[in-house]
C-alpha cells in the first residue's frame, strides 16, 4: 500500500512554550480539595510512579505504583524523567496534557475534578532534589496548596513556598485526561499535538476518541479531521476514513496529503478506479512537486492491485 502521509505534513505544532503569565491565584477566594483522590505512599526515590498512579487512578484507570516502576523509574538516576511519565500515561490509555505555567490553571483542573501532577525541586540549584507530587487542593484563605506528596497523604505547603519549588521545574504540570475529556482552558495546538503523540505509541482507539473530542470543540478543524481520518484508516475502517477525508477536502481541496490518503482508503475498499481518480487529481496539481514521489508510489500500488483483480 502507498505510504500513509502523517499529520506532521499538516504542520501540527509542538507543544507551545509556557506563557509569561502571573503565577498566582485569581483574586477571588478559592477553597477546593479533591478529598477522594487516592494516596500511594512512595517507596524510596519512587515518587514518579506514586504520583502518576494517583492521577491515573483518579481518572478511572486502576493501576498501582509498582506496575509503573518498570515504565518510568530509572535506577541510575534514582528517579523518573518527565518524558517517561508522559509516555507511561499514554501507554496507560490516557492523554497527558501540559498545563499553562500558572497556579490558576492547576486550580481550574482541580475544580473540574482532576488532580494535577507537578514537579518540584525541594533542594537548591546547586544540590537539586527533584520530586513529583499531586496537587489535590488549594486554600487561598489559609494560603496553602494541598498535596499528595511522598509519605504524606495531605501535605499543606504555603503557596509562596510551593511556587518557589515549582518554579525550579519551569512550572511543569500535567493533567491526566480520558480521551473524551478536554482540559479546562485548552490550548488548541498543544491539545492536538498531545493526541498525535498518543497515536504515535499505538493508542489508536484512544486517539480516535480524542480526535472526535477535538472536533466537538473545534468543528471542521483540518488537523483534527485529518488526524481522525488517518486513525480510522489505520484501524481498518476505510469507509469511515473516506467520509472524514471527503469532509476535510470539501473545505481544504488544496491538501494533497488528504487526497493521497483518501485514495488509500478507497484502495482498501477495493475501489481501484475511484482511488486512481483521486491520486491522479492530486498529481495534476501544480503544487504537488514536494509529494510527487509519494503520490507516484500510491498510484503504482493501486495500479498493481487493479491489474491483479482483472
Amino acid at each position: 500500500m502507498g505510504r500513509l502521509l502523517p499529520a506532521f505534513l499538516l504542520c501540527i505544532s509542538g507543544c507551545a512554550g509556557f506563557p509569561d503569565s502571573v503565577r498566582t491565584l485569581p483574586d477571588s477566594d478559592i477553597v477546593v480539595e479533591l478529598t477522594d483522590t487516592p494516596f500511594f505512599p512512595q517507596e524510596e526515590y519512587q515518587c514518579g510512579p506514586a504520583a502518576l498512579a494517583t492521577a491515573l487512578h483518579a481518572s478511572g484507570m486502576e493501576v498501582l505504583p509498582e506496575e509503573l516502576v518498570p515504565k518510568v523509574y530509572i535506577p541510575g538516576r534514582k528517579g523518573s524523567l518527565q518524558v517517561e511519565l508522559m509516555a507511561a500515561t499514554r501507554t496507560s490509555h490516557r492523554l497527558p496534557y501540559l498545563l499553562d505555567a500558572s497556579l490558576a490553571a492547576v486550580v481550574a483542573e482541580i475544580q473540574a475534578g482532576r488532580p494535577v501532577v507537578i514537579l518540584q525541586n525541594l533542594g537548591v540549584s546547586m544540590i537539586p532534589r527533584w520530586h513529583y507530587a499531586v496537587v489535590v487542593g488549594v486554600d487561598s484563605q489559609n494560603e496553602v496548596v494541598i498535596l499528595r506528596s511522598g509519605t504524606e497523604k495531605r501535605r499543606q505547603t504555603p503557596i509562596k513556598l510551593f511556587l518557589r519549588t515549582w518554579a525550579r521545574s519551569e512550572f511543569w504540570a500535567v493533567a491526566v485526561l480520558r480521551p473524551e475529556e478536554l482540559p479546562t482552558g485548552v490550548d488548541r495546538e498543544r491539545y492536538l499535538a498531545a493526541i498525535a503523540d498518543l497515536e504515535q505509541v499505538g493508542m489508536t482507539a484512544e486517539a480516535a476518541a480524542a480526535w472526535r473530542t477535538a472536533l466537538e470543540r473545534w468543528p471542521h478543524d483540518p488537523v483534527a479531521q485529518f488526524g481522525l481520518a488517518n486513525t480510522l484508516l489505520s484501524m481498518d475502517q476505510p469507509e469511515d476514513a473516506e467520509r472524514v477525508y471527503r469532509e476535510l477536502l470539501q473545505t481544504r481541496p488544496d491538501l494533497i496529503v488528504a487526497r493521497n490518503n483518501l485514495a488509500m482508503s478507497l484502495h482498501q475498499q477495493q475501489r481501484y478506479d475511484d482511488a486512481l481518480f483521486e491520486v491522479d487529481k492530486a498529481l495534476s496539481r501544480p503544487d504537488a512537486t514536494e509529494l510527487y514521489e509519494e503520490l507516484l508510489d500510491t498510484r503504482k500500488e493501486i495500479q498493481r492491485s487493479l491489474s491483479a483483480s482483472r
